[in-house]
């Protein structure tokens, strides 16, 4: 089955003394099948939120499937998807637009979430607890029951959100960088929370096969019963890094160029601990030598 997700993207051509110019770029991006196994009925909770326009928080680490899922919905229910991705550069600008100045005139180029609103797009702001006080406080104006906007960059025009227009926000636990607490007015407009953890192993052995070639399954669920024991240890803050669904999927395509699977697993879970010193390389190391062999 094809999935068709049409995605707008947002890009900041040049910034000059607080003009910024923006321009999107629509793509329709065609899935050839569905990447997703919805393991813990996602997409029916979504579905269910959507009809009665609650929004959504999805709410996991990093590598658990989450845009993939918002995609993939979006795509199901044939609805275009505006997204923005939030870290401490993005600006109120970002969302609602700025001033521009072209060939001596001064116009207004509308931002991500003033067109989302205007069409009544799919939103989706992901990792929404990197953004910075001033981008939330925007945000909450436009999340309230009214659905409304008033666009003081712009000459005060009040924006009021077309029907079906949806919001869906990911956030990343406390514990990853660069994350923040979402004040408790935030939190409330998404009452729908979809906790989305790493899968069952059966289920992320299915998930990686969805992108390798080859028949690995022995090599594969080894792979993720270290990843699983990897991410154990950074729960309880016994190592500094905890690999996510890219790492097992990077480990099948490795396995896939011919890599054996000792020399994967080295190559995708090892090296990455020698940033922090021997001693936290050698402790993985150990493990997948006692999993893979020397």
């Amino acid at each position: 089955m094809k999935l068709v997700c049409l995605v707008r993207l947002h890009v900041v051509l040049n910034q000059k003394q607080g003009n910024f110019k923006l321009r999107s770029h629509v793509f329709n991006i065609v899935l050839a099948e569905s990447l997703y196994i919805d393991w813990n009925n996602s997409f029916e909770v979504l579905n269910k939120a959507y009809d009665v326009g609650l929004f959504v928080l999805i709410i996991g680490p990093k590598g658990t499937g989450k845009t993939t899922l918002v995609r993939e919905f979006a795509a199901k229910i044939n609805r275009k998807l505006e997204s923005v991705n939030f870290s401490l550069r993005t600006r109120e600008s970002h969302l609602v637009g700025a001033k521009t100045l072209e060939s001596g005139a001064i116009g207004f180029e509308e931002g991500i979430l003033v067109k989302s609103m205007k069409e009544g797009d799919i939103l989706y702001l992901d990792e929404i607890n990197a953004a910075e006080a001033d981008v939330l406080l925007r945000l909450d104006e436009a999340l309230d029951d009214r659905r409304q906007l008033v666009l003081k960059e712009s000459g005060g025009e009040l924006i009021q959100a077309s029907k079906g227009w949806f919001v869906i926000a990911t956030i990343n636990p406390l514990t990853h960088v660069g994350t923040k607490e979402l004040p408790p007015q935030i939190l409330s407009r998404f009452p729908v929370r979809i906790r989305l953890e790493y899968p069952p192993e059966e289920i992320e052995l299915q998930i990686v096969k969805k992108y390798i070639s080859g028949s690995h399954d022995k090599e594969l669920l080894q792979a993720i019963k270290l990843a699983n024991i990897l991410r154990q240890a950074a729960s309880v803050e016994e190592l500094y890094y905890s690999p996510s669904l890219r790492e097992t999927i990077a480990f099948g395509k490795m396995l896939d160029s011919g890599v054996k699977p000792r020399h994967a697993a080295e190559i995708i879970f090892a090296n990455i601990y020698s940033q922090w010193g021997n001693v936290e390389y050698q402790k993985v190391n150990d493990i997948i030598t006692s999993m893979f062999g020397n």
